[in-house]
């Protein structure tokens, strides 16, 4: 929690300010006691009206300064305590972008959800309190003590007894709750990660009757995360009242001692009843530490899971470079293994091939083969075990991610699309990207047939995740989103899965004639999609099969007449 919490210093001038306008409240409230006590022992006892009015004003003078000053430290708390989330927001969401795949897998999507929301909601709770209440309370219980004792030394030794009995409700608390606090967040993880399943998977659970399955699933964690949060709301609900019962008891004492000297000569009524309020005030600040304690288990358990991610040391490493771009985009392959985390073996082995610019290689192999690995390689999602990549004869690890990606258009196995316009989509290839170029590459990827039939054209809004659009067309949107960008190398993870026979077809043609110096990598099932390419690539388990023309490898490639064979029925309609 103490790291996070130097996050503050940029605010120091508005926490210095908080703390002023704190240590003011503080004497005002101390002295409100005293003043009270004047009244009854000088104005009341003695029929003094005239004193009383004078005393009178000057203490609703003080109350409202106090009660000013509380108003405007609160205003400024809550403000430096949103500023403080907004930062903690900006620092995760950029450190979470800059994860790899591996990195994001680790610790789950739905867990870093909740740290960046419910998390930080924690911690910023508990910083508005530390600026309220940290310098109050110990202000508050110090200046209490020192004016309970300057009114009657002997009185004040109730409070030793009252003290320590509250610092040992407060230890026990923080003893039993930081453990469970995280294990309740942990299991808060569980169930938006059974949550976020079913919203992503609607279709599938239903298509399969499983909605009876997923309830009982999602009542499963909910209860697990009730049983919890119940077992820490019984700690802290017996916290309360047990403090009060100190806090009254204590007052109790006072009162009954506090009489005994009255009777005796040695304490003014007066006195007694500023002792009260300086005890109460005494406990209550006790009280207020005890829920910042009460809240510091959880806050510190969020703390922990915001530095978890934040000081996460990336395994890709990223390269401060101005190295020259290169101009051609050619990829060459060395040697490369790779496995994923936690795999038993490697996905591909020891691969060592070119691909050329003003070419187009295409990757073809049956399932689990490597071929999609080897485009989430050469984007630098993932880093080699063994061997290199390299890119116009510079290792891919040489450049800063920005400056490789820039050079790639990556069109995914699983067409991805942002809520928004389709403009605005396709500008996420080229952020400036002009009205004539969108409509060029909508041109292009065969996609301007059904966007003109649109209502309002490119400027028709997409739904979040493309839900509005079919397979197909939102397939057909992502290659726009590539061509827009212009790169040296283009990356297709098979994304002509979703088309039917003819507009593959004239989208690859449309493809060959706009695509002339850029290198085009084309992973594909379908033989009748990459049967043209300059050389194809056949994988099988993870090893090169083979590398030629289509022709060649009919002739000299078992794994490729294989695949021919088991399509022959379709490419002979085609």
């Amino acid at each position: 929690m103490s790291k996070l919490l130097l996050g503050l210093k940029p605010y120091k001038i508005g926490v210095a300010f908080i703390l002023v306008l704190t240590l003011f409240r503080v004497l005002a409230e101390l002295y409100l006691p005293t003043i009270m006590a004047d009244i009854v022992d000088n104005g009341i006892v003695q029929d003094n009206r005239t004193l009383m009015l004078q005393l009178g004003g000057v203490m609703i003078l003080v109350a409202a300064f106090g009660t000013i000053c509380a108003c405007i430290s609160s205003y400024y708390s809550a403000k430096v305590g949103s500023s403080f989330a907004k930062d903690l927001r900006e620092k995760m969401f950029y450190k979470v972008e800059s994860f790899g795949i591996e990195e994001a897998n680790s610790v789950g999507i739905s867990s870093l959800i909740n740290r960046t929301t419910n998390d930080i909601s924690q911690v910023q709770q508990v910083t508005m309190m530390i600026l309220r209440m940290v310098v109050l309370a110990p202000l508050m219980c110090i200046g209490g003590i020192v004016m309970a004792v300057s009114k009657n030394a002997k009185l004040s030794l109730i409070f030793v007894v009252a003290i320590p009995v509250l610092a040992l409700i407060i230890y026990v608390v923080i003893k039993q709750g930081i453990p469970l606090f995280k294990v309740m967040q942990s299991k808060l993880d569980n169930l938006n990660g059974v949550l976020r399943e079913n919203l992503t998977g609607v279709r599938v659970i239903r298509s399969f009757n499983k909605e009876g399955f997923e309830q009982k699933r999602f009542r499963n964690a909910n209860e697990d995360l009730t049983n919890t949060a119940l077992r820490v709301n019984k700690i802290m609900a017996i916290t309360m009242p047990i403090m009060m019962i100190v806090l009254n008891l204590s007052t109790v004492a006072i009162i009954w001692f506090g009489a005994i000297q009255v009777d005796q000569g040695n304490l003014q009524v007066g006195d007694i009843m500023a002792f009260v309020q300086y005890g109460m005030q005494i406990m209550f600040s006790l009280m207020m530490v005890s829920m910042i304690f009460v809240m510091m288990p959880r806050a510190s358990a969020s703390a922990d899971r915001i530095n978890e991610i934040l000081e996460n040391s990336q395994v890709m490493m990223d390269k401060e470079t101005d190295r020259q771009m290169p101009s051609r985009g050619e990829i060459e392959f060395r040697n490369v293994s790779f496995s994923y985390p936690s795999a038993e073996k490697p996905v591909i082995k020891n691969l060592t091939f070119r691909m050329r610019p003003r070419m187009t290689t295409a990757i073809i192999g049956g399932t689990g083969s490597g071929k999609s690995t080897i485009l989430h390689l050469i984007a630098r999602f993932y880093d080699v075990n063994n061997g290199e990549i390299l890119v116009d004869g510079i290792n891919i690890k040489e450049y800063a991610h920005g400056d490789l990606r820039s050079l790639i258009g990556y069109v995914p196995q699983k067409a991805v699309l942002f809520t928004g316009t389709i403009a605005d989509n396709i500008r996420f290839g080229k952020e400036d990207a002009t009205e004539k170029e969108i409509l060029e590459v909508l041109e292009i990827s065969q996609s301007k047939e059904f966007v003109d039939g649109l209502d309002q054209g490119i400027y028709s809004e997409i739904s979040q995740g493309g839900t509005n659009l079919s397979g197909g067309q939102k397939q057909r949107l992502s290659i726009a989103r590539a061509l827009v960008r212009k790169p040296h190398i283009y990356l297709f993870d098979d994304s002509f899965s979703a088309l039917d026979y003819r507009t593959d077809a004239n989208l690859r043609k449309a493809l060959k004639n706009e695509i002339t110096d850029a290198n085009v990598v084309i992973v594909a099932q379908r033989v009748s999609t990459i049967k043209d390419a300059d050389a194809i690539i056949v994988l099988d388990e993870g090893n090169i099969a083979g590398i030629g023309t289509h022709e060649h490898l009919l002739t000299s490639c078992s794994v490729y007449q294989e695949i021919v064979k088991s399509q022959g029925v379709v490419e002979e309609t085609v």
